[in-house]
């Protein structure tokens, strides 16, 4: 039962080491083209796209680099989750940028690739995390 126990209180880790895998997989599959999160990060043109992408990798990290700095600090581990999320939220807007991004978000999860599930399910795996350590 201790094995359990010391999985459940990792679970935040857990779900934000997801978050990280899942942007660097495929996330989606659209024209032949299997983009990680990276291809959506582009400084020339810097959009929507641009901000989320980044939003999204940097509450992966930075959630991991808290969860073992902080001493598991609460309010640090939140604010890097819904970082992420929140740059999810701004990379859908931004997907009305440009034709390729247009066809991934009309069928999101048509379209879906292992990344993006890997992201979805780190997240929720966050969530509960964080909520099972209050």
């Amino acid at each position: 039962m201790g094995k359990s126990n010391k999985a459940l209180d990792n679970l935040y880790l857990i779900g934000m080491a997801l978050v990280v895998i899942g942007f660097i997989l495929p996330m989606f599959k659209v024209l032949g083209q299997t983009p990680n999160g990276f291809k959506f990060i582009n400084f020339k043109n810097s959009g929507f796209c641009t901000i989320g992408s980044l939003m999204i990798i940097a509450g992966g990290i930075a959630g991991l680099v808290f969860n073992f700095l902080s001493n598991g600090s609460k309010t640090l581990k939140l604010a890097a989750l819904a970082a992420s999320i929140i740059g999810a939220i701004v990379l859908i807007i931004g997907f009305n940028d440009n034709v390729v991004y247009k066809a991934i978000g009309k069928g999101l999860l048509k379209h879906a690739y292992i990344g993006f599930y890997l992201v979805v399910v780190g997240w929720v795996s966050a969530i509960a995390g964080y909520l099972k350590s209050n």
